[in-house]
């Protein structure tokens, strides 16, 4: 908690290196940018192992809460295999509305929606579209990977139309030893064994187990929120579900 009589300092890494993945932040990019396109086509399959089934209604139902509604421009970082996407194109009713920001094009290239909403490859960091151009900016469980969080949320606010909202997604550590002890052993364990068993991809167990070592090293919410509001955007709050998913919200004032 930032003393009251002290400016927020805002978040820039995340987290620290892992070192058991990466050693530098300058290695961190190319360790991401190979394990996604190396895991590409068994994304979608252990992701469904992962959210024991309840992904595509929980992501609906976080963008409705953060104010998605029909006919708004979205712009989704982070868009991977278009997970969050295809929940908010059934929300917006076109998927003409909907542009896609990810840096692997494998990933976007395994997604079901691809040659159906516009895809661009680029980072949060540095997002290649024009300046107010997106009524809503949507980002699923891609928090832990930025470089820079404080660069990617000026982004977003220079990204949003006056008025435009945003919706992070992120799974956080629970605040309970037992909470934690339960969802590391499931997400360090069972899923990338299940991943194994399944015969996936040879990146795909490593993926999963980085998730919850990033998960467990990340900055906490009001470091999150802190920075969302340096970086200009108001009404930066934070809704939970289960204690683990958390849903960052804020908007570009006016």
């Amino acid at each position: 908690m930032t003393p009251p009589n002290q400016a927020p300092q805002p978040v820039h890494e995340p987290h620290q290196p892992i070192s058991e993945y990466y050693r530098t932040e300058a290695e961190r990019a190319g360790f991401l940018r190979e394990i996604f396109d190396s895991t590409a086509t068994d994304y979608d399959k252990v992701e469904r192992l992962l959210a024991l089934g309840t992904g595509p209604w929980y992501r609906r139902q976080a963008l409705k809460r953060a104010g998605l509604a029909p006919g708004m421009q979205v712009v989704d970082v982070g868009f991977g295999t278009g997970l969050v996407a295809k929940e908010a194109i059934a929300i917006i009713g076109n998927p003409a509305l909907l542009t896609g920001v990810d840096p692997s094009p494998a990933m976007m290239g395994a997604s079901p929606l691809a040659g159906k909403v516009k895809q661009v490859e680029g980072k949060a960091e540095s997002i290649p579209l024009p300046d107010a151009c997106a009524d809503f900016i949507s980002m699923g469980y891609a928090l832990r990977h930025i470089g820079d969080l404080s660069a990617a949320f000026r982004e977003f606010h220079r990204v949003l139309k006056p008025g435009g909202r945003l919706c992070i997604l992120e799974i956080t550590k629970p605040e309970g030893a037992v909470g934690t002890a339960l969802l590391k052993g499931y997400m360090r364990g069972w899923v990338p064994l299940a991943a194994w068993l399944s015969r996936s991809a040879t990146h795909t167990p490593k993926i999963w187990r980085y998730y919850w070592d990033s998960i467990e090293a990340c900055a906490p919410p009001q470091r999150i929120l802190e920075t969302l509001k340096a970086a200009g955007l108001a009404d930066a709050n934070r809704h939970v579900e289960l204690g683990t998913f958390s849903e960052y919200r804020a908007r570009k004032p006016g």
